[in-house]
């Protein structure tokens, strides 16, 4: 029987898109792409989702790579890019009809880094979730075991009472052979509601 439902955050709960982010504040469409392409880069961000970089030394490394005239803007969107995540129609709906259906618990499963953690309560969508495992706070990323043996053991689960859905294939290649259910999210709501219904409907639906 499933217990959790667990989600990725970035393109399965909400829309994650530097550019989009960088245009909000950035009216000239070239400065806007060359503050996402230095500011979001992987080099920082992957750091950032691991937590072996901080804030400070990120803008510090960023400011090396970009005309001075853009620090002020790059530092604004930094520290409220989480603030800018749209949420994917439905998606909130189907993970809360999906909980109060099959009674489940509903839990979020992130790489990110610790400034979205610590600003947790400014974003919406994170209140329908029962637990919320940030990488960074952690100390694991995905597609790593021990972030799944982790997530799985504060849950006080098994990996076959869960349910994972990720956009990211290794994410979820990596979880299925740990031995969590889990689903490639790909953007179409419908066909990732008939695939959970498909498996809650088997374990969870009560028998008559």
């Amino acid at each position: 029987m499933k217990k959790y439902l667990i989600f990725d955050l970035g393109e399965v709960m909400v829309r994650y898109s530097p550019i989009d982010m960088c245009l909000k504040y950035i009216k000239n469409e070239s400065d806007a792409k060359a503050v996402c392409e230095v500011l979001f880069d992987r080099l920082y961000w992957d750091r950032l989702d691991a937590g072996t970089i901080e804030d400070g030394e990120l803008l510090s490394e960023v400011k090396k790579r970009l005309p001075e005239a853009l620090f002020p803007v790059a530092e604004k969107i930094y520290s409220t890019w989480f603030l800018s995540l749209p949420e994917i129609p439905l998606m909130r709906e189907l993970a809360l009809k999906l909980k109060n259906e099959f009674s489940l618990s509903l839990a979020l499963l992130s790489n990110v880094g610790k400034a979205l953690a610590e600003h947790e309560s400014e974003i919406p969508i994170l209140t329908i979730f029962d637990k919320k495992f940030y990488s960074a706070v952690i100390g694991y990323t995905k597609p790593c075991d021990e972030i799944y043996a982790y997530v799985c053991e504060k849950l006080g689960i098994s990996p076959s009472e869960a349910v994972f859905v990720d956009d990211n294939e290794r994410n979820v290649i990596a979880a299925e052979k740990f031995g969590i259910k889990s689903i490639k999210f790909t953007g179409n709501v419908n066909e990732l509601r008939e695939e959970l219904y498909r498996i809650l409907d088997k374990e969870n639906r009560p028998k008559e």
